[in-house]
Formats: C-alpha cells, structure tokens, sequence
C-alpha cells in the first residue's frame, strides 16, 4: 500500500507544535478584588485583580486588623479592635453600608460555620458576641469570665476560646449559646485549633513549646507533644487536616504533626525565622512560608517536603492568602506595604534553592496585616 506524502508544510508544523507544548499557559486575570487592611493607614485599599492596580482607598476612623468576605454575596466585613467595630464594605459600590459594635476592644471574628453570622470576639467586656448577616446588629452573647485571648469555630458549631490567663479554654455551643465545659489546659494556650471534622482540638503553648491534642465531646487530653520551637502559627492541609504544619520562635524550621495519628512527624528547615504559611490547593500542593527578617518566601512541595523555590518579596511579608482559582498566591508585606503576587503555576518544576520570579508587586498602603478575595463574576 502506498504511504501518503508528508508535505514540507506539515514537517515545518511539528517543531512549532511541540513548542507550543511545552510553553507555559498564559496568565490570567481574577474578575475580582482583594481587599487589604492597612493597619496604620486607617484603611482597606482595593485591588482589582482583573489587572493588578489599587482601584480605590476607603478610610475608616480606625485601624483596620481582620478581613473576612461573605460566603454567599459580594460584600467584606473588616474589624478595627481598637474601637470594637465591624464595617460592612459593599465589594460592588466599594462604600461603607453598615457598622456593627459590641464592646469597646475586640480581637478576632469569624464567619459562623453555618454561613448567616459574625462571631466576634471582645476583650472589654469578655465575650464572644454574635453580629447575624441580616441585621448586622450584636445578638447572642456568651459570656467569659477571664479576658480571652483567641478562638476558633467548628464545623458542628462550637466554639474554643482560649484564656492565657486562666490557662484554660472554654467550649461552648453556638447553637444555645452557652458554654458546655471549661477545659484547664494545664499549659499557657496561645492558639487553638479545631481539627476540619471538629473531634479533636489542638491547642499551642508557646511558653511550655508543645501542642496538646483534646478530644472534644469529653474534654480529655488525648496526647502532649513537645516540640523544638514556641507554635506561633498553624496551618492544615485541605485533606481534612490530615498533617499540621507549625512555625514559630527559637529554630528556623517548620514542624510536621500528624494529628490523627498524634505524633509529631519530622522537621524541616525553612529559611531565617518562619513565620506565616499558606497551603494550595493545587496539584502538586505547595506550603508557602515566610521568612520576614529576610523578605522572602520557601516553596515547598507538600508531599515530598523537597524545597521548590525560593522567592524575595517585599519588606516583613506578614501574611499570605491564595485566589480561589489556586493561580495566585498573595504577600502582604507590612513594612514595605504593598502585596507581591507569586503565580503558582511558576513553581512547577523546580528545584533546590532555584529563584522564582514574582508575578507584579502593588504598593497598597501602611502596613497591610488582613485581606480577603471577592469573586465579581
């Protein structure tokens, strides 16, 4: 059987097509808007990330620490503890609509686990104080009777809440409202986290350097684990919590634990003094790192705990946030003050101690801290 010709045409095509190939994709623009809390320029500055510019500052009358979007419509809420006060930011007309205050110093909010409510937490006077969507008006209070000092809420509607004064840490049910059981830690709780399916509760002493796992519908302590350095910063993985990574003072590395399996797995180094991390939800899964006193952020792959990159953002990266597409990963860098953008896809295939570019830097304000992404489309 005679073979068909190939036509010089068609010869030129492969190498162009095998090019293409191995080209990266091109980079594209989130229809949306990150808003950055900018703790000493008294205010939230929005970046349209459709093309990577500040579109507008919005000034409140006090300094801005948390951001948090709503997880159905385009709106941010952001809580200035100085005053107690939780602004609802409109992400459309990018205008203050309404203010919400309980108590004259907060620390922290959450979005409730069922998705209609604010949790906020106050240090004057000692409660964890409901602000439902709707209303946007202090509801249910539960009531503390020592300053706290942090929390976390589960995904079966609890709530932890941690004293370092009482050395303790209250559970309470936010469906009633009320607290079930104060449980004494026995070591100073300087963070609480609830596992992703809400059984187990880790708790982090700085003071004592360990981690205490308590099992949550008794209370009990299911293990203590000594560590090498004071758990500052937590951050799970998204399968189901599966590992635990944790950086903090006193050794320029991060520590592995396997809660499940209540062990503390392996240590790896990670550049001068770790400080915040960020996990993508990508295959393969990078732990982001950072390294404030150096400016920089460590790449790791996840699974095999090999260092992919390393990259040099701005002045003390504080905080790292990734874009719900899992293309961007955001740095706010409070003493330079503005958010270096990392694109993902430019990790692959890297190795040891082998630079990655950033994507664009954007100046945003003094001392950026929070920040949250709103998808418009």
């Amino acid at each position: 059987m005679a073979r068909s010709p190939v036509s010089r045409r068609t010869l030129l095509t492969f190498p162009a097509l095998a090019l293409a190939a191995c080209r990266k994709p091109k980079a594209t623009r989130f229809p949306g808007y990150c808003f950055v809390a900018n703790q000493d320029g008294r205010s939230v500055a929005v970046v349209d990330l459709s093309n990577f510019r500040v579109r507008q500052q919005i000034h409140l009358d006090a300094a801005p620490t948390v951001v948090l979007r709503h997880p159905q419509h385009p709106t941010v809420f952001v809580l200035a503890p100085q005053n107690g006060t939780v602004y609802e930011i409109d992400a459309v007309s990018l205008a203050i609509n309404r203010t919400a205050r309980a108590g004259s110093q907060a620390i922290d909010m959450q979005v409730s686990p069922r998705g209609d409510a604010l949790w906020v937490l106050y240090r004057e006077p000692a409660a964890l104080v409901e602000v439902p969507f709707d209303s946007l008006r202090p509801m249910r209070r539960i009531r503390l009777s020592a300053p706290p000092d942090g929390f976390d809420l589960s995904l079966d509607n609890r709530a932890a809440i941690a004293s370092r004064q009482d050395r303790g840490i209250v559970m309470a049910s936010l469906t009633s409202a009320a607290i079930e059981r104060t449980i004494a830690a026995g070591t100073e709780p300087s963070i609480v986290r609830f596992q992703l399916n809400g059984k187990q509760l880790i708790a982090g002493s700085r003071p004592e350097r360990c981690v205490v796992v308590f099992d949550v519908p008794t209370g009990k302590t299911v293990v203590r684990l000594p560590l090498p350095l004071e758990p500052r910063h937590f951050c799970f993985t998204h399968d189901n919590g599966g590992q635990l990574f944790i950086s903090g003072d006193g050794m320029d590395a991060v520590v592995i634990v396997y809660p499940y399996q209540t062990q503390v797995a392996e240590t790896i180094l990670a550049g001068h003094a770790p400080g915040v991390m960020a996990i993508t939800d990508t295959s393969p899964s990078y732990l982001l790192v950072a390294n404030p006193e150096t400016s920089g952020i460590m790449v790791f792959d996840v699974d095999s705990r090999k260092l992919v990159a390393s990259i040099q953002v701005g002045r003390q990266p504080g905080s790292i946030l990734v874009t719900p597409d899992n293309q961007y990963a955001l740095v706010l860098n409070e003493e330079s003050g503005d958010l270096a953008v990392i694109r993902i896809y430019s990790l692959a295939a890297r190795y040891r101690y082998k630079p990655a570019p950033l994507f664009t830097m954007i100046p945003v304000g003094e001392k950026p801290v929070s920040a949250a992404v709103v998808a418009l489309s």
